[in-house]
């Protein structure tokens, strides 16, 4: 029996061949930043209040003018299909089977655009690289426009991919028929050589005003980590912009998306809307990111999990226990709707000097 999301990564690596396992959870460098996302929520305690009559809590959000039925949102996650042959399709047929929340298709993505905006999900966003070559880009973004995708997320920290030791001691490499689904014309085997020939190295805040000359749909910029970037993302036009180290993919020592929060949320002051993703592995998580000012999360590697583990099926069992685990903490800490969350709900953990007992 799988209780937890814990669960359904240990059932994953013993599904998984071991490569293509530390292609999914792997980070950069010598993973620092990879593990202080999950610590960051570890020092946090939640306040609860009692006698609230919260018994029956609503998690339902707007974001971008739109209602989801819980503030959480599926990452943009590359190659679905490494973890099963349906790989986006069913991530967003099993997303949809739990929540009415939207799912970020990567660039690449195993499946095709037009087969996932027919599948009957929920909100589809379309997660963007800029590549050199403009057009391919512009046409996909057409494309998604065209099928009915609400958002463009582009990915702002990634001029190259991040020096990734597990990828380069595996020597890994996509299998045979593991293609980007929606890109062609190049050779796409190694992820982080493609990358460094194929991403648009000169990338400037410009590249907002160029995402609005080709689409009308709203742009979040995915990677922000300091106030400064924040405020300058909420002057060129940004619609939102999301707290993120790439899941600890990109530079490693950077901190933790938790970290950096408070600052961000701060410096853009109301004018946009703030997510986070990195190392949300439970309900309270969510609270926790909440209470520090986000106003949703997303969620990525327990997606591709749940993906691994049990096709559409298993991306729903994994949202469900995480939205279950959501109603719960809010009801036990006296939360009736979402506008109750607020800063007073976390305190630091008190961490005792070693050696001092008690």
């Amino acid at each position: 029996m799988r209780l937890t999301l814990g669960d359904f990564a240990r059932a994953a690596k013993s599904r998984l061949d071991p490569a293509v396992w530390d292609f999914f959870e792997g980070g950069a460098g010598e993973e620092r930043t990879l593990a202080a996302n999950t610590e960051a929520f570890d020092r946090l305690w939640l306040r609860p209040s009692v006698l609230r009559g919260a018994g029956r809590p609503e998690t339902a959000a707007t974001v971008l003018g739109c209602s989801w039925d819980a503030p959480v949102a599926v990452a943009p996650l590359a190659y679905q299909t490494l973890a099963h042959p349906l790989g986006e399709l069913a991530t967003v047929r099993g997303t949809a089977d739990a929540a009415r929340v939207p799912v970020v298709i990567s660039t690449f993505a195993g499946r095709e655009i037009e087969e996932l905006a027919a599948a009957g999900g929920g909100p589809l966003w379309l997660q963007v690289y800029c590549l050199r070559d403009h057009s391919m880009t512009r046409r996909l973004i057409g494309r998604a426009a065209d099928a009915g995708f609400e958002a463009l997320v582009l990915t702002v920290d990634a001029p190259r991919l991040g020096r990734r030791l597990r990828d380069l001691r595996n020597g890994f490499r996509l299998p045979a028929g593991i293609v980007p689904a929606n890109l062609q014309g190049h050779d796409f085997t190694v992820p982080a050589l493609h990358a460094m020939t194929e991403f648009a190295p000169d990338l400037d805040w410009s590249v907002v005003d160029w995402l609005r000359s080709v689409s009308t749909l709203p742009v979040l910029l995915k990677g922000i980590l300091t106030g400064g970037d924040a405020v300058r993302a909420a002057e060129a036009g940004a619609d939102g912009v999301i707290v993120s180290n790439h899941g600890g993919r990109q530079l490693d020592g950077v901190p933790a998306s938790l970290d950096v929060l408070p600052e961000i949320v701060a410096a853009v002051a109301g004018r946009l809307p703030v997510l986070l993703d990195g190392g949300v592995r439970r309900g309270r998580d969510v609270l926790a990111a909440l209470a520090l000012g986000a106003d949703a999360v997303l969620v990525g590697r327990p997606v591709l999990h749940g993906l691994a583990v049990d096709a559409q099926r298993g991306v729903t069992d994994v949202l469900d226990i995480l939205l279950a685990e959501l109603t719960d903490a809010m009801a036990l800490a006296g939360l009736r709707t979402l506008a109750d969350i607020g800063p007073r709900l976390v305190r630091p953990a008190v961490v005792r000097p070693v050696g001092e007992g008690g």
